[in-house]
C-alpha cells in the first residue's frame, strides 16, 4: 500500500496565514508531505503585526502531539513558536516519549513586524530542554544572539564561530540564517557538529517587503526534505532553493496593507 511522507509541525497559529502553522502546512504540502500539527498558541495577526497571543495550555499541546504520534506518526518534526517555559517542557517531554524522526527547531522569538512572541522564561527552557533534542537548529542572527546572550553578529566572517557556540548548547547541527546581514547575497551556513564541517548556502538577496514567514517556511522546508529521506546537506540546499523561489514568486504580489509585510508564495511551483 502506498504511504505518505509525514511531517509534524509544533508551532503557533498565524491568523494571517503567512507564518506559523499555516506556513508550515503549506510548505509541507508544496513539497510532497502529509502535514500534521500541534498548535502551541493562537495569534491574532495580519501583515501589520500581532494584536494578541492566546497560549494553549501545555497539557493540551502534549495531548495533540500524542494524538498525532500514537496513530499517524511522523518522518520529521519541525518546532516553531513555543510561547512559555512550561510549554517548552511539555513539548520536550513528548519528543522524548515518541519516535519523531529528525527534529528541526526554529527558535521563533519575534515576528517580522517586531512583535515579541516568547515569554522570557521560554528562552532558558529552550536552551535547557529543547536544544539538546534538536537534530538541526535554525536561528537567524538575532535569535542566535538571544540564545547565546551576546550581541548580534554583523558579518559572514563571524557565522562559523556562532554556529559552533550554538552547537555547544546541544543541537547536532546548526543552520544559521544570514538574511539579516548586509550584502547583495543572502548567505546561510550549515554546521554539522559530528563532523565539524560547514556548508555555505548562497542565494540572491531579493528586495521586497513580502518576507513574512520566511523563517517558518525555510525550517519547514528543511523538515519536509528530511522527511523525504534527503541527507542533511542536500535537504538544506533544497530548502534554500525552495525558499528563494517562494520569495521571488511573491515579491511583486500584493496582500494586505501597503505598510505591512506580505507572505512568500508557498505554491509558486504549482500555481500558474
Amino acid at each position: 500500500m502506498d504511504t505518505y511522507h509525514r511531517a509534524l509541525t509544533i508551532a503557533g497559529s498565524d491568523s494571517g496565514g503567512g507564518a506559523g502553522i499555516q506556513a508550515d502546512l503549506k510548505t509541507f504540502s508544496a513539497l510532497g508531505c502529509f502535514g500534521t500539527s500541534a498548535i502551541t498558541a493562537l495569534t491574532a495577526q495580519n501583515t501589520l503585526g500581532v494584536a494578541a497571543v492566546h497560549p494553549v495550555p501545555p497539557a493540551f499541546i502534549a495531548a495533540q502531539i500524542d494524538a498525532v504520534l500514537d496513530d499517524i506518526g511522523t518522518d520529521a518534526t519541525k518546532i516553531g513558536m513555543v510561547h512559555s517555559g512550561e510549554a517548552v517542557e511539555a513539548v520536550a517531554d513528548r519528543l522524548r516519549a515518541h519516535h519523531t524522526g529528525p527534529v528541526v527547531v526554529d527558535p521563533v522569538m519575534v515576528a517580522a513586524s517586531g512583535d515579541r512572541l516568547l515569554r522570557e522564561d521560554a528562552v532558558e527552557a529552550m536552551r535547557r530542554h529543547l536544544l539538546p533534542l534538536a537534530s538541526v537548529l535554525t536561528p537567524n542572527v538575532e535569535e542566535a544572539a538571544v540564545l547565546l546572550d551576546t550581541e548580534p553578529i554583523r558579518s559572514r566572517a563571524e557565522m562559523e564561530d556562532t554556529c559552533r557556540a550554538l552547537a555547544d548548547l546541544g543541537p547536532r547541527a546548526v543552520l544559521l540564517k544570514g538574511g539579516h546581514l548586509e550584502g547583495s547575497r543572502s548567505v546561510d551556513v550549515l554546521y554539522d557538529r559530528e563532523t565539524d564541517t560547514f556548508v555555505e548556502l548562497d542565494g540572491p538577496r531579493i528586495d521586497t517587503p513580502n518576507t513574512h514567514g520566511t523563517g517558518c517556511t525555510l525550517s519547514s522546508a528543511l523538515a519536509a526534505y528530511l522527511a523525504r529521506g534527503e541527507s542533511l546537506p542536500a535537504a538544506a540546499r533544497l530548502a534554500k532553493e525552495y525558499m528563494t523561489g517562494a520569495i521571488e514568486a511573491g515579491a511583486e504580489r500584493h496582500l494586505g496593507s501597503d505598510a505591512g509585510h506580505g507572505p512568500v508564495h508557498h505554491f509558486f511551483a504549482l500555481w500558474s
